[in-house]
């Protein structure tokens, strides 16, 4: 027996037990090493047309023997190589074939490290190679436990080429590799890692009377790789559905094809709904990462950034520095290079719909417009600058979903001029609430309206956040309606006490002004200050106690307000109870609970003041 021509023997413990995180890649490792020596063939087919063949790999399960038998008719293996390739770990025949002939060629293989081959002992308890070099005379043998060396033997073989003969492990309580001997989940880890290894792989079918047909596990050719010409109708459309279990159709689908510094391929997908799991912490984003056809990982999360993870899809290039067990990358730039090229592409996609499919885009934003507003605020506002333009708000005046740039469009110029004679760019008005429809109803935006002015409205936790990121779009300052602004000073003596008893009243809750905003109610609730009501609520939420300074803005032109000097000192610190609570309610605040008493007690008052009323008018 030979050894084993490596460092040491931890290096093969390291290569079996370390290395790989799952043991069903061993399948992928040596389909991926079938497929490199047919690409040898086939490149040295090129010159010497008597290497042709019909190129193929095939995989065989033996349940009473427990083998699995991997076979390819590619280039196959001298006696010395034989001795290099599998006798030196680490030692890649596909490295140096790269380097002496494809690399200037353009053709692309798989193998980097020389490794993927001993991922086989995961699995089996020993392991034996037969293979016949192209174009020679002798076959030989090759046969280890993976202990510690290995025998190379005279054999038999008819037609160039290797089988790669597997004897399982034996099953040892729950943990079972006989699973790898059934015809369904080899298709299955096919299906998963080597769907689109350009050459078919075929296995026998199972069936009762043993005499199963032949079938091409693979598909060979990637959909992405292919032209829009070529694509059958629905083909994206099934292969999202299909490679993502998603039984919904994709909202919208983009290809693309990039060759330069870095060459990839992408076919990316926005689905019609986020996944169930979307906002939780189990969620998985990122994209499938294949090298050259062969999956390397199922959610690469480096090729998206967090905003965009609802994206799905499929990568492929040959220009990745993956780590020695291919299941995952080292981080370099063209790794970077890729994800920028993507976030590029997916952000011009989305401002094309938006001019273009609005109706498509606005589907998307209501889907995942939430995420794409926490990427503009995210890490202190980087990519604000990115999303400003694409994200929408409903507008109060045009009754449905707007742009920052197209409530600036709609804008009345007509603004005063300062004494610097420079034109003040007005405000970009908006309003926070839970819903357009409470927001809708916020007593603040009864002058807006009256003034035709448009207000966007914040239903999202994070728009606000947004806005004072932004600080202004186009130089338009953002301002919250629910601001301290529009506050005016009394005029009477009478209407300054009025004020001051309420706020006496309301004992440090808030303070009291008058107010030019409101029509038709009494008061509303404002903030002045950094923090606004919005802000108050979200930080409570979120267990934080940072307050807002709360202002109970008064309209002294409505009767209410007008009739409460005329209150007996009960009815007044009930009406003052019941006011500052419908300023709560509108502000989508939880009313006091001495908010119902005031009002039961106010309804009962009713009726006897009437009564007085018209006793003392008759008389």
């Amino acid at each position: 027996m030979k050894k084993f021509k490596a460092q040491s023997q931890k290096l093969l413990d390291l290569v079996v037990n370390s290395i790989y995180v799952n043991r069903e890649i061993f399948l992928r490792e040596l389909i991926s090493n079938a497929s490199d020596a047919i690409d040898k063939r086939r490149f040295m087919s090129l010159t010497d047309s008597r290497l042709a063949a019909d190129f193929c790999i095939e995989i065989k399960a033996d349940k009473t023997a427990r083998t699995l038998t991997i076979t390819d008719n590619g280039v196959g293996m001298t006696e010395k190589e034989l001795e290099n390739n599998l006798g030196v770990i680490a030692a890649s025949g596909t490295e140096t074939f790269k380097k002496e002939k494809a690399a200037k060629d353009g053709v692309e293989l798989i193998g980097q490290f020389g490794v993927g081959f001993y991922s086989a002992f995961m699995v089996a308890k020993s392991v034996t190679v037969i293979t016949k070099k192209v174009g020679a005379q002798n076959a030989y043998m090759w046969v280890s436990d993976g202990v510690e060396g290995f025998d190379i033997l005279p054999a038999t073989r008819a037609d160039a080429g290797t089988d790669v003969i597997l004897t399982l492990k034996d099953d040892v309580d729950d943990d079972s590799y006989s699973e790898f001997l059934e015809y369904f989940r080899i298709s299955a880890l096919v299906k998963k890692y080597s769907d689109y290894i350009r050459y078919p792989i075929r296995m026998e079918k199972e069936n009762d009377d043993k005499s199963g047909e032949v079938e091409t596990l693979n598909s060979m050719i990637p959909v992405w790789k292919k032209q829009k010409s070529d694509l059958g109708e629905n083909e994206l459309d099934n292969f999202y559905m299909h490679t993502f279990r998603d039984f919904r159709t994709p909202v919208h689908n983009i290809m693309t094809r990039v060759e330069g510094a870095v060459t990839y391929s992408a076919l990316l997908f926005v689905p019609a709904e986020p996944p169930f799991d979307y906002y939780t912490k189990d969620y998985k984003r990122g994209l499938a990462l294949y090298c050259n056809g062969v999956m390397i990982m199922e959610t690469c999360e480096g090729l998206l950034p967090e905003y965009l993870g609802f994206v799905r899809g499929v990568v492929d290039t040959p220009d990745l520095a993956l780590n020695i067990s291919r299941e995952t990358l080292q981080h370099d730039r063209r790794l970077k290079a890729i994800a920028n090229g993507l976030e590029k592409k997916i952000l011009a996609e989305f401002t094309k719909l938006l001019k273009n499919d609005r109706e498509k885009y606005e589907k998307i934003f209501s889907q995942f417009g939430k995420a794409i507003k926490f990427g503009a605020y995210n890490n202190f506002g980087e990519d604000k600058d990115k999303l400003k333009d694409i994200l929408l708000f409903y507008s109060d005046k045009n009754k449905k979903l707007i742009t920052y740039k197209e409530y600036v469009e709609g804008l009345d110029i007509k603004v005063p001029l300062k004494e610097d004679k420079k034109r003040t760019k007005a405000p970009i008005l908006y309003a926070c609430g839970e819903t357009v429809e409470k927001i809708s109803m916020l007593p603040q935006l009864e002058l807006a309206r009256e003034k035709g002015e448009d207000v966007l409205y914040f239903v999202d936790a994070v728009d606000e956040f947004v806005a004072r990121m932004l600080g202004n779009y186009d130089g338009h300052k953002f301002e919250n309606v629910a601001s301290g602004g529009g506050e005016v000073t009394a005029q009477k003596q009478e209407d300054k006490d009025l004020l001051k008893r309420i706020e006496d009243k309301l004992n440090g809750k808030a303070t009291v002004t008058a107010t030019a905003k409101l029509k038709s109610y009494p008061v509303c609730l404002a903030a002045k200050g950094d923090v606004s009501l919005e802000m108050e609520r979200i930080m409570a939420q979120m267990g934080g106690g940072v307050k807002a300074q709360r202002v109970l803005q008064v309209n002294m032109n409505h009767p209410v307000i007008m009739g409460m000097n005329d209150l007996s000192e009960e009815a007044f610190a009930d009406t003052v109870t019941v006011l500052y609570n419908e300023a709560l309610i509108a502000e989508g605040y939880k009313t006091e609970p001495e908010f119902l008493a005031a009002i039961n007690r106010l309804i009962v008052a009713a009726p006897q003041k009437a009564k007085k009323t018209t006793k003392k008018a008759n008389e």
